[in-house]
Order: C-alpha cells, then sequence, then structure tokens
C-alpha cells in the first residue's frame, strides 16, 4: 500500500539511535522505501559508542525534544505558546498526573506536529515514548499508535492504570506476538481488543540463507549482557557438554551490565577460551559470524524483575539466514520456533536441556539442514518488513492488518 501524499507521520521513540533497536530503523527504512513522509523525534540523545551502517540510509529528519535541565520557565513559556490553541484546556487535565518533563516535551512535540504538518504519531514501546505522543495527541487532535514490545508490558515497573489509559485512547496498538496480544487482552479486557500483531520484519535480501549442513561447530548467541538473554544458563550448558567432552566454541556477542559477572562465569568453570564474550558488533559482521556457525541460541529467561523478551530481532535474522536454532519457551518465542520443525525448543532455566539440544543440533547435519529450510520458509512468508511495514501504513490511517498462523507453513 502506497502511502496518502498528504501523510506525514512522527515517530516518537526514547532514545534515537540505539545501537540494539535494528527492528525500528528496519521499519523506518522500509517506510521510506515507498515515499511516507516521516520525522523522528528523539526524547533522549544517544549514548551509544558505536552505530549499524543502515543507519546512515535513513533519511527522515531527527529532533531531540529538550529533556536534561529544564526550569519552570520552560513550563510556562510552552504553556503560554499553547494556551491559545483551541481546546487546550481540556487536553491540559489530561498532564495531572505525568511527570513535568514529560509534560514540556509532549508541549514541545505538539507545537512542531503543528509547524510541520505531522498527521499522525507512531511511539515504539508504550512507556515514556508514548505517554509523550499521547499527550502531544491531546493538545493538537493528530492520532496516535504504539508498538507494544515487552519490558514495556512485563517489568514489575509498568502501571497498568497506565497502560490501559493508553490502549484506550490510541487510534491503534500494535504488539510483536500472539503471546503479548493474548496477555493484553487477558489483562485489559476490552480496551485491548483493538490490538494488532505485526512481527517485526527484515529486509530478507540482506540476509541470505545459507546451507548450514557443513557449517564450522561453533555455538553463537547474540543480544545485550543482561538477565533475560539467559547468558549465564548458557555458560553452564557448555560447562557441561565440557565435561562430556564436547569442546565446542561457543562465541557470545554484545555488552551489558553482566559482563563482569558473566566473565566471571567462564573463569569459573574453566571455559575459557572455549566461551568468550566477544563484545558488540556491527549488523554486517554479526551476520557473518551467524553465517559461519552451526548452531545460533537464545536461552532467553524471565527476570527477577519481570523483564523477558518479546520476539528477539536477532532470532529471526538467524532463521533467516539459514542457521539453525535452539532456544526456550519464553514469550513469543514458540510462535516463530516450533520443537523439531523450525528449530529445536527447551524449558528456560535448564542447562542441562539446553545441552542437550546443542548437542543434538550439532551432531545432525540432517536436521540442521532441515529445520533451517522450514525456519527460511517462515520467515519469507510471516517476517518480510515490505509487507508487515504495508500492514503498519493501514492501521496508520485506519486500516486493519491482516493476522497468519505460522502453522500454516510448518505443518
Amino acid at each position: 500500500m502506497l502511502p496518502n501524499q498528504t501523510q506525514r507521520v512522527g515517530y516518537v521513540l526514547k532514545m534515537y539511535p540505539r545501537f540494539s533497536e535494528t527492528f525500528i530503523v528496519n521499519e523506518l527504512l522500509a517506510h521510506q522505501s515507498v515515499g511516507l513522509d516521516i520525522d523522528i523525534f528523539s526524547l533522549r540523545s544517544p549514548i551509544d559508542g558505536r552505530f549499524h551502517e543502515m543507519l546512515s540510509r535513513v533519511h527522515a529528519p531527527v529532533t531531540y525534544l529538550p529533556h536534561h535541565g529544564l526550569k519552570a520557565e520552560d513550563l510556562w513559556e510552552r504553556l503560554r505558546t499553547s494556551a491559545t490553541q483551541s481546546g487546550f484546556s481540556e487536553a491540559f487535565a489530561e498532564c495531572c498526573h505525568e511527570d513535568v518533563d514529560d509534560v514540556v516535551q509532549a508541549l514541545t512535540l505538539a507545537q512542531l506536529v503543528r509547524e510541520r504538518g505531522i498527521t499522525h504519531l507512531h511511539a515504539h514501546f508504550g512507556s515514556v515514548a508514548t505517554t509523550v505522543a499521547r499527550l502531544a495527541a491531546c493538545f493538537t487532535g493528530v492520532p496516535y499508535s504504539f508498538t507494544a514490545h515487552a519490558k514495556d508490558l512485563y517489568h514489575e515497573s509498568v502501571d497498568p492504570v497506565d497502560l490501559q489509559r493508553k490502549l484506550a485512547t490510541a487510534s491503534a496498538v500494535v504488539t510483536v506476538s500472539d503471546y503479548n496480544v493474548r496477555h493484553l487482552q487477558t489483562e485489559f479486557g476490552a480496551d485491548a481488543q483493538r490490538v494488532s500483531r505485526i512481527y517485526n520484519g527484515l529486509s530478507l535480501e540482506r540476509f541470505p540463507y545459507r546451507d548450514p549442513a557443513d557449517r564450522p561447530q561453533r555455538i553463537i548467541a547474540v543480544g545485550r549482557l543482561v538477565e533475560k538473554k539467559g547468558f549465564d544458563v548458557l555458560i553452564d550448558a557448555c560447562a557441561l557438554m565440557r565435561d562430556r567432552g564436547r569442546h565446542t566454541e561457543c562465541l557470545i556477542v554484545g555488552s551489558g551490565g553482566q559482563e563482569a559477572a558473566l566473565a566471571e562465569r567462564i573463569t569459573q568453570h574453566g571455559l575459557a577460551p572455549q566461551v568468550q564474550l566477544i563484545g558488540p558488533r556491527p549488523q554486517e559482521a554479526v551476520i557473518e559470524l551467524i553465517h559461519n556457525s552451526a548452531v545460533f541460541t537464545a536461552p532467553c529467561v524471565i527476570g527477577q524483575d519481570g523483564n523477558r523478551d518479546g520476539l528477539p530481532t536477532v532470532l529471526i535474522e538467524s532463521m533467516a539466514l539459514g542457521t539453525p536454532c535452539v532456544a526456550t519457551d519464553v514469550t513469543g518465542i514458540p510462535e516463530l520456533v516450533r520443537d523439531g520443525v523450525t528449530g529445536l525448543l527447551v524449558a528456560q532455566n535448564d542447562p542441562v536441556e539446553l545441552a542437550d539440544a546443542l548437542e543434538r543440533m550439532l551432531d545432525d547435519a540432517v536436521l540442521r539442514t532441515s529445520l533451517a529450510t522450514t525456519a527460511r520458509r517462515v520467515i519469507e512468508r510471516d517476517f518480510d518488513i515490505t509487507t508487515n511495514t504495508a500492514e503498519l501504513r493501514k492501521l496508520f490511517t485506519a486500516g486493519s492488518p491482516v493476522q497468519h498462523s505460522l502453522e500454516e507453513v510448518a505443518a
């Protein structure tokens, strides 16, 4: 679907760009390819020290809304600017329970929406970005929508009253898995009945399939070094395999708060250099590492704070590349990894079961090819960025996405 020529969409993001959020860049590039007019509004300045090459291809202008060092005069100035707008008093009543910094950013965004002719606001994550988008929509009368992922749904910090308000007032709500849809509809009833599932998509030409039968005997995992990724369980599984006489190389790509603890765990198990934390890598390097590994694993867990992965983009990428996957049964992952059909699925927090599945995959080249072939077909059908962003644009103009069942391909 080609965008309406008069449509101009403002993407509201907490921080842009972020090294770990390639799915947002994929989405922006797909919209750009069909001529959708986009402005990007970031609530925070970026803090990552490196960025992916594909970021340079995003042409949309980026505006950083004022955040740090705001004073009372900033609020009063924006109130004076906005108070002449029709319906302002009623809209401002929506701010009573919001953080003052969010209100100032929303007032600033509202002014920019008017000046630039923005016709729709879309936020990623149902937390602060959606808060600002919702308030700006109240001030301007333009509709807003948001995509919910995982931390914004399951973390202990989520305010259910706030989330319900957003579900009820957004013109459309998207989430990245059927698991999330069921969760929202169970928790929020009628206010979540309009939630649509649209999977994060890939530009498939950037992820060419290679047969995995003759890959190096290497295990690879990619992600931020945080609890929900389950890399401590992976290290324990590698120790079990070593004790069984297997010394397969395992590379863990990424950085994060658990780096020191994971390095210590590797040392305690005596796994160096078999298991290596190799730090973050640009996407092209990650693609090559995945292409040259026999198995990709996503040993995700539900964190003690409730945080969890929705459906990791790198898992989708690995399946597109033909690298067979071993993953855990957390949130939306079983929608993609069907045990014995598109990958191997294990229980979370179980290093024995994880070690068994990794060894099975490493030992059986026929199984690797069979799983990888079916997985690639699923990716081509349900995770193509062109198709999925077209469905998203329909929602921007009050359409409805088409839902598909993965079982149709995997059966």
